[in-house]
């Protein structure tokens, strides 16, 4: 079922991720408002928002300006994947099938 835009159930992750880091990192994390600040910053710079309530619920596990662990790797790495391609102009692109899209 979907998630309300004032639900304060909802959770929100922002990852981070340049060449030079080891790992994505968790750079904001929230529910409920904060939740949907993020989302909202993230729109407003043109930064795609992917929901998977599996996916949130294992990174809001993750301490704020830490590295993803390892056993995320895989699942954040097909993501990262989908998105740099879907940017580049693919279109059509199956959703990666660890993240079925939470509506």
């Amino acid at each position: 079922m979907p998630k309300a835009a004032s639900d304060p159930q909802r959770n929100a992750i922002a990852l981070a991720y340049s060449q030079t880091d080891a790992a994505p990192r968790v750079v904001a994390k929230g529910r409920g408002l904060m939740a949907e600040q993020i989302i909202a910053r993230a729109h407003e710079h043109g930064i795609y928002v992917h929901e998977s309530a599996e996916m949130v619920s294992l990174l809001m596990q993750v301490d704020l300006d830490q590295h993803i662990p390892p056993q995320l790797y895989l699942a954040v790495a097909e993501l990262l994947a989908w998105l740099y391609r879907l940017e580049n102009g693919e279109s059509g692109l199956p959703v990666p099938a660890f993240a079925a899209a939470e509506q």
